[in-house]
């Protein structure tokens, strides 16, 4: 590397999408405008995206035939810099480091990054190990940076796991079954790598990991979109593994929802919270996946019949959970306002819910303006929570209508103490305490209040708000929020999450060099500072896809 290619710790590679490139947008100016009224802007969807980067041209975030190959961030480009404003920050080249370093190597190629790089810890557990949904930010990183080579290796690599013969306890886990993660055994003396794959058998709780498959189909799209190539996943084993993947969460069976039934645990929150039945984050990836799925399947026989399932599913899920997961202040009015025991087709309140159950927080809670996806629904049961993770997803997917998508970002800014505070951002809101605590989390030491899952705050969730953010107009708030993390993460050693109202604190059980903290703030200042980064992980809206049918219809028909 040459000296500026040191100071920020990227390599010289070509910028062929910056900013730099453009001659009638500046970022700065989108990056300092104040918060727009109800009106607002248009979505980085509905707006042309050669808006935003001349280097993708007229071309649409979907188009897969049609995709630029090798985006490339500017970072290291001083035109980018002087004319954008956009100065590396120290950090940059710290976390690209720190992301190397965590590299892990089968047969000499790069598979992928371990966890956590974090000497310090007494107790290892599973942290040196790959995880496939810790993995993607990582991945992200170096698509972005122009490095496709190790996702390449990656994808192909679980896909091989994805073969392997499941059982656990004896009992056999479906052939789609991506695995939560793998970790490499060297063996020095005979000179042989080993992989050893964890299905959930080792799990804490013993729970397979619903959401690994669902990162595994964004993932290849994400590469696909970003190096153009179609090889890959037009492969004969890349085909078969989505398909096995699709077949195992488009089964049918006694369930009456499109959604998707799932045990606690199965997701990024991994120990029990009560987001058993049906979670936000699994739905919104559930839809993700298949949306990415439509276009990379190839439209032969056996991939047409699984594409016609896919669009059935499709219309159904969005439908649902655009109509019964959404709450805003007034369907939070109407739900306070139901009777119980309906019955028939004419039900109002379908699910049964007790208006009693709704809990005292939720009423200071909601703004007159915003809202969000809740955590669950299921017979008789509203989970009220907020989940970063499902809610950004949803946007990024469509899942949320553009209107949607705004009351989310008017949530997160009207609540900015709540779900933002001094370290970004919320993983859930609010924490469960006291008795709840106890019979939700089964006294979880791990998940007290205002910790790690239950109300902790994760870094790594800072690109998802980015993403979230430049797709709905609103990269101010992206900005305010890096800014947040650029003033302790460093300095703290790149924590797992953090503890308490405000997530001030260090966790008390976080492991340092978290490899997912450091590689989601790389990707949120990639994208922040190219936008057209957001095309590998964002769908536009899909306009035949039923809009949302007003809700004076669709809670009383």
């Amino acid at each position: 590397m040459d000296g500026a290619n040191r100071e920020t710790g990227l390599r010289n590679v070509g910028s062929h999408c910056s900013i730099s490139d453009m001659d009638d947008y500046d970022l700065s100016r989108l990056l300092d405008k104040p918060r727009i009224n109800i009106e607002r802007k248009r979505s980085f969807d509905e707006r042309s995206l050669s808006e935003l980067s001349v280097g993708l041209g007229k071309m649409g975030l979907d188009n897969l035939d049609s995709s630029s190959p090798g985006y490339r961030s500017g970072f290291d480009t001083p035109a980018s810099s002087a004319r954008n404003s956009f100065e590396p920050h120290p950090m940059v080249a710290e976390a690209w480091d720190a992301l190397r370093r965590s590299l892990v190597h089968f047969r000499d190629q790069p598979v992928g990054t371990i966890a956590a790089y974090d000497h310090a810890s007494e107790e290892v557990l599973n942290y040196d190990q790959v995880f496939v949904r810790d993995f993607v930010p990582s991945a992200l990183a170096f698509l972005m940076n122009g490095e496709p080579e190790i996702v390449k290796n990656f994808l192909l690599k679980t896909l091989q796991l994805q073969g392997w013969e499941k059982r656990i306890d004896r009992f056999k886990l479906g052939k789609g079954a991506m695995p939560a993660s793998f970790k490499v055994l060297h063996d020095p003396v005979r000179k042989t790598d080993t992989i050893v794959a964890d299905f959930g058998e080792s799990a804490i709780g013993r729970v397979a990991p619903v959401d690994s498959g669902f990162w595994w189909i964004i993932l290849l799209r994400a590469y696909t979109k970003s190096t153009g190539d179609l090889t890959l996943a037009e492969t004969p084993e890349c085909q078969k593994g989505m398909k096995l993947i699709l077949t195992l969460c488009l089964s049918e069976g006694f369930d009456t929802f499109p959604t998707l039934l799932c045990a606690d645990g199965c997701s990024m929150i991994d120990r029990r919270m009560g987001i058993y039945g049906y979670p936000i984050e699994i739905q919104a990836l559930f839809f993700m996946a298949l949306r990415c799925a439509l276009q990379l399947l190839k439209h032969d026989a056996e991939g047409k019949e699984c594409i016609e399932r896919i669009v059935k599913r499709l219309h159904a899920l969005s439908y649902h959970m655009r109509s019964y997961f959404w709450l805003d202040f007034q369907q939070l009015n109407d739900i306070y306002r139901y009777k119980t025991e309906e019955y028939s087709h004419t039900a109002v309140n379908k699910f049964n819910v007790i208006p009693d159950s709704i809990p005292e927080w939720v009423f200071d809670f909601m703004p007159t303006r915003g809202g969000y996806f809740i955590g669950n629904v299921s017979p008789a049961r509203m989970d009220f929570r907020w989940f970063c993770l499902g809610n950004c997803v949803a946007i990024l997917s469509s899942l949320a209508t553009p209107e949607q998508s705004m009351a989310i970002m008017d949530l997160i800014e009207a609540r900015w103490e709540e779900l933002v505070g001094e370290m970004p951002l919320k993983i859930a809101y609010p924490a469960i305490e006291s008795h709840e605590w106890r019979i939700v989390t089964g006294c979880d030491p791990k998940n007290t209040r205002w910790s790690y899952h239950n109300g902790g705050s994760w870094p790594v969730l800072l690109w998802l708000l980015t993403a979230a953010c430049i797709k709905t107009g609103r990269p101010q708030i992206a900005r305010r929020a890096i800014e947040l993390a650029e003033s302790r993460l460093l300095k703290d050693g790149w924590p797992e999450y953090y503890d308490g109202k405000l997530g001030r604190y260090v966790g008390k059980q976080a492991r340092k060099h978290q490899t997912w903290s450091i590689a989601g703030y790389l990707v949120a200042k990639m994208m922040l500072e190219d936008p057209s980064h957001l095309g590998m992980i964002s769908l536009e809206e899909d306009k035949q896809m039923k809009p949302l049918i007003k809700r004076s219809n669709s809670w009383s028909f």
